[in-house]
């Protein structure tokens, strides 16, 4: 009885969040002088390498583009294309992120590339402006946005939909929708989010098969997770 009744159990997110916090401990995640970034404009950069790659793909560009331009972007800016093409080659998908990444440097010089200038815009006019740039999709520009303008949110991606789905709720396929869906179930402020979202991300890292969820430390709480 007491086996069925606790398989039974629903948790809600902000319980979700509790557990994983208090196994997985609170994530360092692109805090500065704690982690790998050096300059928000390297988080920026990252972020747009990093599409359809995997990360060991993109350090060695990083690594030339801080070489070249000490991540200013300024200089990214004044780059030619083939000077650029070159440095971040290893990225793979290089033709299109380099257009990408001058569009953002154009973008940024609307803001005189000062970060507090940009930090004091709305939230959602900065949104806007940045998947209005060819080469920022919905993830992108959430990640750009908290990590770098510290505006929160949550950031919907393959390693939320896959721990979501184990827990028992599908997210809905359009990105705002499912993203939506969870900011209305959680008051979290800045912190929180991004050591959410960093949560999520690491479990997933080591956690990539259903048979691998339920030896987790989740497993329990399979199809348990309740949103309402």
């Amino acid at each position: 009885m007491a086996e069925s009744l606790m398989s039974s159990m629903k948790i809600t997110l902000k319980e979700l969040y509790t557990i994983m916090n208090t196994h997985m401990g609170p994530q360092v995640w692109l805090q500065d002088g704690t982690d790998w970034a050096e300059s928000p404009w390297e988080v920026i950069y990252g972020a747009i390498l990093v599409q359809n790659t995997n990360w060991k793909n993109v350090a060695p560009s990083l690594l030339k583009l801080k070489k070249a331009t000490n991540f200013d972007p300024k200089r990214v800016e004044n780059l030619s294309l083939e000077e650029l093409t070159d440095l971040i080659r290893t990225s793979g998908f290089y033709t299109r992120k380099t257009q990408t990444i001058y569009n953002v440097c154009h973008w940024l010089e609307k803001y005189q590339f000062e970060l507090p200038k940009i930090k004091s815009e709305p939230q959602t006019k900065l949104r806007h402006e940045l998947v209005s740039l060819k080469g920022i999709g919905n993830e992108t520009a959430d990640y750009i946005l908290m990590y770098v303008f510290d505006k929160p949110s949550f950031m919907v991606d393959a390693y939320s939909r896959r721990l979501f789905g184990w827990l028992g709720c599908q997210l809905p396929s359009q990105y705002l929708q499912a993203q939506t869906l969870i900011e209305s179930q959680l008051d979290f402020n800045l912190s929180e989010w991004q050591n959410f979202h960093a949560l999520i991300v690491n479990y997933g890292k080591d956690v990539k098969k259903p048979a691998d969820f339920e030896l987790s430390f989740l497993g329990e709480y399979a199809g348990q997770l309740k949103l309402t």
